[in-house]
């Protein structure tokens, strides 16, 4: 994912509620850096959200899937416990 030209890595998304499924409108870009490992500013957060939708979109089916896996995975282990 680029923004103003620069390679961004280490996205991390917030607002993610299941109760908004499947849209995630309030779900957003809270941290992510640069190649270089600068920060992205919240400006430059905001402008990554609104640029790039369907990527913080599918970090949140992510997410959801994990916290799903996590539930089964406890709800397992207390049957033999």
């Amino acid at each position: 994912m680029e923004l103003n030209g620069r390679r961004v890595i280490n996205a991390e998304v917030d607002g993610v509620d299941s109760s908004d499924y499947p849209d995630f409108c309030d779900a957003y870009f809270c941290y992510a850096t640069f190649e270089d490992g600068t920060e992205l500013t919240d400006a430059e957060l905001e402008q990554l959200t609104d640029e790039n939708g369907d990527v913080v979109n599918e970090m949140c089916f992510d997410c959801m899937t994990g916290w799903a896996d996590d539930a089964y995975d406890r709800y397992k282990d207390s049957l033999y416990e």
